[in-house]
C-alpha cells in the first residue's frame, strides 16, 4: 500500500513539472535533503548538495526566462520533453517497492504523461495570452501553480491529485465550450 502513496506523490510532482520543470525537482530535493521525504533506493542523490544547488539555479533561470516573451516560446519547445522526462524521474523516485521494470513503465505512463499533458496545456494557454500582452500574468500563475502543487504533493498528495483532476475537468469543459462557440 505504501507504493500507492508514492505514486500519488510522484504523479503530483510530475504534474507540477508541467507548470515548471525545475520547481518540483527543487522542492523534492529540499524535502529529501531535510529528511521530510525518502526517495526510492538509488534516488538519494536528489537530496544531495550538488542536486539542491543545481535545481535551485535552474529554477531561478527558468522562472526569470519565462517572463521574456521571445524566450518563453523557445523554452516551451525544450520544456515539453523535459517536463515528461522530469515527471518520469520524479515518479520513479517515489515508487520503490515495485520491480524496476514495472516502476519505470508506471513512471513513464503516469508521471511522464501527466507532466507532458500539463505542459502542453500551459503552452496553449500561454500562446493564446502572448498576443494580448498577458503572458507575464500567465507565467506568474504557472510559477504559483508549480510551487503550490509541489508543496501539496509533498505534504498532502491526495489533495494535490484531487485538485489536478478538478483542473483537468475544468480545462476540458473550457475547451468544449470554446469549440461549441465556433
Amino acid at each position: 500500500m505504501e507504493w500507492v502513496l508514492g505514486v500519488l506523490v510522484g504523479v503530483s510532482l510530475s504534474a507540477a513539472c508541467g507548470f515548471r520543470v525545475f520547481v518540483p525537482m527543487l522542492v523534492m530535493s529540499i524535502a529529501v535533503h531535510s529528511g521530510h521525504l525518502e526517495p526510492a533506493s538509488g534516488f538519494e542523490w536528489l537530496g544531495s548538495w550538488p542536486a539542491l544547488m543545481g535545481f535551485g539555479l535552474a529554477t531561478v533561470i527558468e522562472i526569470v526566462a519565462y517572463f521574456v516573451p521571445v524566450v518563453n516560446n523557445v523554452l516551451d519547445v525544450i520544456a515539453t520533453p523535459a517536463a515528461a522526462i522530469a515527471g518520469t524521474i520524479l515518479t520513479a523516485s517515489m515508487v520503490g517497492d515495485l520491480s524496476p521494470v514495472f516502476r519505470w513503465i508506471l513512471a513513464a505512463v503516469a508521471g511522464g504523461a501527466v507532466a507532458g499533458g500539463v505542459q502542453l496545456a500551459t503552452v496553449s494557454v500561454r500562446s493564446a495570452a502572448t498576443p494580448t500582452g498577458t503572458s507575464g500574468m500567465v507565467s506568474a500563475a504557472e510559477d504559483g501553480a508549480a510551487v503550490a502543487t509541489s508543496l501539496l504533493a509533498i505534504t498532502v498528495p491526495i489533495i494535490a491529485v484531487g485538485l489536478l483532476v478538478l483542473l483537468g475537468v475544468f480545462l476540458v469543459k473550457m475547451k468544449h465550450l470554446r469549440l461549441n462557440r465556433v
